[in-house]
C-alpha cells in the first residue's frame, strides 16, 4: 500500500515539474515577445518623429512659396 502511494506522489512531482517546465518556456517566449514588441513601438516612434520633422519642414516650404507667390501676384498688381 505504501508502494502505490508513493508512486502516485511521485506521479504527480513529476507533472508538477512538467508543468513548471512547460510555464517556464512559456515565461521565456513571452519575455522575447515583450522585448520584440518594445522594439517595435521604440522603431515606430521614431518613425513618426522623423515624419513630424519632415511634416514640420515641408509646411515651413509650403509657406515659403505661398510668401512667395503673394508677393509675385502683388508685383502683378502694381503694373
Amino acid at each position: 500500500m505504501s508502494l502505490e502511494v508513493f508512486e502516485k506522489l511521485e506521479a504527480k512531482v513529476q507533472q508538477a515539474i512538467d508543468t513548471i517546465t512547460l510555464l517556464q518556456m512559456e515565461i521565456e517566449e513571452l519575455k522575447e515577445k515583450n522585448n520584440n514588441l518594445s522594439q517595435e513601438v521604440h522603431s515606430a516612434q521614431q518613425n513618426r518623429e522623423d515624419l513630424e520633422r519632415e511634416n514640420h519642414h515641408l509646411r515651413e516650404q509650403q509657406q515659403g512659396w505661398q510668401d512667395r507667390l503673394q508677393a509675385l501676384l502683388g508685383r502683378m498688381e502694381e503694373v
